[in-house]
């Protein structure tokens, strides 16, 4: 598996050199080109390729099952034993993340190697790196070993275009098949603080049984000192263990029973807290004292017989009751990680960080980290606020907002590395109404989309940002799909930015757009206004708008309305149409368009009255990528035109 270090262009030996200045960074892009949009975070990125290192430098590179594919900003830094990365620090610092890959086991599990931590001439620290939970493989749902066939022989792949069980003779597929979701973060705090311009080294130890170990990028903090809840029903009075040898569940329901007669909040002091299942909160309020001091972990427990929703196993999360009775209220939680055990994908479990149906409530400052969602919500339920979280390493989403979830806001989240959407709202058998999803940060969803809405009704999706889509998703989609209700009333698309999205659609064998419209399961004909949005480093299209085969001559896309946008970059076109329908455009301006402005299909009959889909030009379209001659339906259909590398974005 070590050959996929070098999955991108351009590997590079690189020899160390005195420190440089520090390189900060937001999703990869130069700060200025994403003020006021995405999370308002606590820490400072640096991206291992600004770095100063005597390793080899991977991408950049798009392709995925790569390690470059993966790696924020497409670029990332590998270490053999021996070598090292060094960064300078920008700010005060004493706490640091670091987003890694190593090598999985070569029969999956995932193996252990040491980083030495240092910072000027203090002696190092070791962090122990982990691939135990990374490394998947295989088709939908995943696989954890390598050395496993096709989990299913008889669908089409893409890499002999054909379905294996029914060709003769039958193919070969490389093993492993599709390795992906191969990086993982670590935290640590340093003890002292060190000020700004201090060199921090990131070391491989020479006898590391890891042959290479990627750094991708480094985010360093200024931690706050633990808070204290003085009047509160304090857990270790109810016997919770902070040192994590014994289970602390019972001492958690315990405090919450109490806290709750007695109309009190419930105190989680700094310490690692043990619980192996989910602890149910209703008219609760639970603190912590900071997301890097107090920590609930647990163990994925397998159960004896499944669950009734299905759960085959369970795990550490902090759920409300189930809608169907009656759901919780008035629950607050605020100030603690969950860490949880979770290495497959198993859809039918309830192991997520935060779950069932939350009314009234307010999740803040979490840090979510190895679950199987971070916050997944199954309606009915109103009133939800989710703000300030973290929200990494995840096998599937990283939140969402299923079934009947209104008047809710997702504010000033960062999600990074979710095995599905990063944010999404999924209008299943009853539509989500009046939600904003506003000012989050989604980096690099290794499958699918960074926000997606499927269904619902006058939903907000604002001031986001969003990069590094690597397959068969886009930076933001409007899906009607999945069993969704339909898309009614508005729907806002505001002023998000996204970054180096439009990725490779594995099963059509086509390039998406950084915004996706999907018609599947239903025509999509609310009013959707998307205005003020920057689409940055297209890989394929900045905006697409699709039907699949089978239904576009029953499904259109229509009512779609595009204003003040600027595209900076797209590998093929600003606007793709593979289906019937319309949309119009205002103020959109673009440059490095790659092969032509529209790349208008249709519905793929070539009519002589021309394209299914037609454009309304309403002015101000600057950059000749919206000629007369495409208006209003024009066919330019070009299935899989060439891609022309656009430079990295800029000021405009």
């Amino acid at each position: 598996m070590a050959a996929t270090v070098t999955g991108g262009a351009g590997a590079a030996r690189a020899e160390a050199v005195p420190a440089a200045p520090p390189v900060v960074t937001r999703a990869a892009l130069d700060p200025s080109l994403v003020a006021g949009r995405g999370a308002d975070v606590g820490f400072l990125e640096q991206e291992a390729e600004h770095a100063t290192t005597n390793g080899t430098l991977i991408g950049p590179g798009r392709t995925a099952y790569t390690l470059a594919s993966e790696a924020s900003g497409r670029r990332a830094v590998s270490l053999a034993p021996g070598q090292f990365v060094e960064f300078t620090l920008p700010a005060a610092t004493n706490a640091i993340t670091v987003r890694y890959s190593i090598p999985d086991a070569p029969t999956g599990g995932g193996i252990t190697a040491p980083l030495a931590v240092s910072v000027g001439r203090r002696p190092a620290r070791t962090m122990m790196l982990t691939s135990q939970y990374a490394w998947l493989y295989n088709q939908y749902p995943f696989s954890n070993d390598p050395t496993a066939g096709l989990l299913h022989p008889d669908w089409w792949i893409t890499e002999c275009s054909c379905v294996p069980a029914a060709t003769t003779p039958t193919p070969t597929i490389t093993r492993p098949f599709r390795p992906h979701h191969f990086y993982d973060e670590q935290r640590m705090l340093l003890g002292p603080t060190y000020p700004a311009g201090s060199v921090l080294r990131l070391a491989v130890p020479a006898g590391s049984v890891a042959p290479w170990t990627v750094i991708d990028l480094l985010d360093s903090e200024l931690v706050a000192p633990p808070r204290v809840v003085p009047v509160a029903a304090n857990v270790l009075a109810f016997g919770a263990d902070p040192t994590g040898r014994r289970d602390s569940a019972g001492a958690f329901d315990r405090a919450i029973a109490f806290a709750r007669r007695t109309k009190l909040k419930v105190y989680l002091p700094p310490g690692t807290y043990r619980v192996n299942r989910h602890v149910i909160v209703d008219e609760v309020t639970i603190e912590g004292a900071g997301n890097w001091h107090t920590i609930v972990k647990g163990r994925e427990v397998a159960l004896d017989t499944p669950a009734p929703d299905g759960s085959v196993h369970t795990g550490v999360g902090f759920y409300g009751r189930p809608a169907s009775a009656g759901g919780s209220r008035n629950v607050h939680l605020s100030g603690f990680a969950i860490e949880g055990d979770v290495r497959e994908r198993i859809d039918t479990d309830q192991v997520n960080g935060v779950g069932g149906a939350l009314s009234h409530s307010s999740v803040d400052g979490l840090y979510l980290h190895h679950t199987k969602v971070g916050l997944w919500f199954d309606g009915p339920m109103t009133d939800l606020r989710v703000t300030n979280n973290v929200i990494v390493d995840q096998i599937a989403d990283g939140l969402n907002f299923h079934t009947g979830v209104t008047n809710s806001v997702v504010r000033n989240n960062f999600v990074r590395n979710s095995g599905d959407d990063g944010l999404a709202m999924w209008s299943e058998e009853t539509g989500n109404a009046g939600n904003i999803i506003d000012r989050n940060t989604v980096q690099s969803p290794v499958l699918a989309n960074g926000i997606a809405v499927y269904g619902g009704t006058d939903n907000t999706v604002s001031r986001n940002l969003v990069a590094d889509p690597v397959r068969e998703g886009s930076a933001i989609q409007v899906g009607s799909r999945f069993g969704a209700e339909p898309f009614t009333g508005h729907l806002w698309i505001t002023e998000n930015t996204t970054a180096r999205a439009g990725t490779y659609e594995l099963n059509w064998n086509i390039g998406l757009g950084a915004i996706w419209f999907y018609a599947l399961d239903r025509s999509i004909d609310a009013d959707i206004q998307v205005v003020g949005d920057h689409y940055l480093d297209n890989t394929y299209n900045a905006v697409m708008l699709v039907s699949d085969w089978p239904v576009k001559d029953r499904y259109a896309i229509t009512n779609v309305h595009f204003r003040d946008v600027r595209v900076d970059g797209a590998g093929t076109s600003v606007v793709s149409a593979r289906t019937a329908g319309s949309a119009s455009f205002a103020n959109v301006d673009a440059r490095h368009v790659g092969v032509v402005g529209v790349n208008n299909c249709g519905s793929f009959h070539f009519t002589p009255a021309g394209s299914e889909f037609s454009l309304t030009d309403l002015g101000g379209n600057d950059g000749g990528w919206l000629a007369p001659w495409l208006l209003p339906n024009t066919i330019t259909c070009d299935d899989r035109p060439p891609v022309v590398t656009p430079p990295p974005p800029s000021t405009w």
